[in-house]
């Protein structure tokens, strides 16, 4: 009881609001909009840490094309460190955000073709119904029934092996979603081998410095584990992500706000960047298939701009995730949209995130918390924060 009272106490007072601009200082006119964007977010925010006791927030918002950074409460209940724009915390499942962009690198620079089978990869799998799934179904969830997690009778990569070679589908490939870790994470570990490297490596020395991200990590190092947020639990207690099989694929990056703006802004064309390596990152924005009320693309799933907030809700719900969805494919597939609400939800058991961004609006945002909370109230935020900074736009 006393630890749920620091936590409300530290979400309340918000030991530290801190609001860091990217843009260069001299861009910064009389009429800046930072107040506004500090007394939107903060009033959006405040209220949802108090209710679930959230001990630390941090979140980045693009208006305009211009970034800004707003840090609340603490990294750490224990220590009462305050979040700030040095603070990693836990992206959950929106690190397969990244495995997409790097598999879809690996295709622009012709060591793989997201249409080739499993099996030409994965050579021990010939003969076998999973060898036959091709990889963009690996990456939009649409192989033919894949559990969410790796069973948990599979420890090794050999007993994975095992369990492709047995698995059946439940249904045909490219007619049902089912979100799956193995599924992101297994085109994840093709990827790498396309390319003749280790998946965290392909990450932290090439994809990473890239996007000009320099705080995101899959392994954090020595001396950055003094700026890893506690992660806790819905019921308080401390917690943050063990490594297992396929981690690091599918849910294992930390990083910061301030990093994942800059994802968002390659993502939205908004930073220079290498040619191929933007070619990549807007075809992950492709739509493959109708899947309910969203388009799923290669991990991303998008809206049609504008999109009311109960369409959000329903794409992003538990439902969508647990269960089994109907899909119709998108033929030929649809090209990247620039009025589109892309979005991707991640959560671990001790930490919740959430992205969305409007290319052709240049708005974005990343919430990051050291809590998982609903993802509904995620989304709810974010669109909130977004309508009100847009004029109610959306």
């Amino acid at each position: 009881m006393k630890d749920r009272k620091l936590n409300l106490r530290a979400t309340t007072l918000l030991v530290t609001t801190i609001l860091a601009c990217t843009a260069p200082a001299a861009s910064r006119a009389a009429d800046d909009p930072q107040d506004k964007i500090r007394s939107v977010v903060t009033q959006v925010v405040q209220p949802v840490m108090a209710h679930y006791g959230i001990p630390g927030m941090a979140v980045g918002v693009i208006v305009g094309g211009k970034s800004y950074v707003l840090n609340y409460g603490v990294a750490s209940t224990k220590t009462r460190t305050p979040v700030t724009n040095t603070t990693l915390f836990e992206l959950g499942s929106v690190s397969k955000t990244f495995t997409a962009t790097l598999a879809s690198e690996a295709q622009v620079s012709g060591h793989l073709s997201l249409s080739d089978p499993a099996d030409k990869y994965l050579p021990s799998l010939q003969n076998s119904e999973f060898g036959k799934v091709s990889l963009v179904a690996l990456g939009t969830h649409t192989a033919g029934g894949l559990p969410l997690q790796v069973p948990d009778n599979v420890h090794t990569p050999d007993q994975l092996t095992q369990y492709f070679k047995e698995w059946r589908p439940t249904y045909a490939p490219g007619t049902y979603r089912t979100y799956s870790n193995l599924s992101i994470g297994t085109l994840g570990v093709i990827t790498a081998r396309s390319m003749g490297q280790d998946f965290s490596e392909l990450m932290e020395q090439r994809l990473f410095p890239a996007l000009g991200m320099n705080s995101s990590y899959i392994k954090i190092p020595a001396a950055r584990l003094n700026d890893y947020a506690q992660g806790y639990t819905t019921e308080g207690a401390p917690i943050r992500v063990a490594p297992g099989l396929l981690s690091s694929e599918a849910y294992g990056i930390k990083t910061t706000a301030a990093d994942m703006v800059r994802f968002i802004e390659a993502n939205m064309g908004l930073i220079p960047l290498d040619q191929k390596l933007q070619r990549a990152i807007t075809d992950t924005h492709t739509g493959y298939f109708k899947a309910g009320v969203m388009t799923q693309d290669l991990i991303w799933e998008q809206y049609p701009y504008p999109v009311t907030l109960k369409k959000l809700l329903d794409g992003n719900s538990s439902a969508m995730i647990f269960n089994a969805t109907p899909v119709t494919a998108i033929v030929p597939p649809q090209a990247p949209q620039k009025d589109a609400w892309i979005n991707k939800t991640g959560s671990t058991n001790g930490f919740g995130a959430y992205v969305a961004y409007v290319p052709g609006q240049r708005v974005g945002i990343v919430i990051l918390a050291n809590k998982n909370f609903p993802i509904d109230e995620r989304v709810t935020a974010a669109y909130r924060i977004l309508t009100t900074l847009t004029d109610g736009q959306h």
